[in-house]
Formats: structure tokens, C-alpha cells, sequence
């Protein structure tokens, strides 16, 4: 990863450079995957008696 995509991926994630004082670079990467994860429409979705089973 370059510096400017690393440094757009915070612009998209709205991190300020303070914030990135605060941050590792795959802390950054996994909040950007996990911010389009959000997006998708899950067929199944876990409810509470399924984590209890667990």
C-alpha cells in the first residue's frame, strides 16, 4: 500500500491526523474492510439462542 492510498483510506474512514497518532496501519486497513462489510445484506443473521447454543 502507498502512502497516498493509506492516506485516502483515512480521508474515507473520516480519521484526522490526530486520531492516526492512535492507530497501526492494519488497525486502518481492517476498519476500511469492515466499513464496506456493514454495507452487505446477509442471507443468515445470528440471533441470541444461536450464540447460546454455541
Amino acid at each position: 500500500m502507498t502512502t497516498p492510498l493509506f492516506l485516502l483510506r483515512c480521508v474515507q474512514l473520516g480519521l484526522s491526523i490526530g486520531e492516526l497518532d492512535l492507530l497501526t496501519i492494519g488497525l486502518v486497513n481492517d476498519m476500511y474492510v469492515e466499513s464496506h462489510n456493514d454495507e452487505h445484506k446477509y442471507v443468515v443473521v445470528a440471533t441470541q439462542e444461536d450464540f447460546e447454543k454455541f
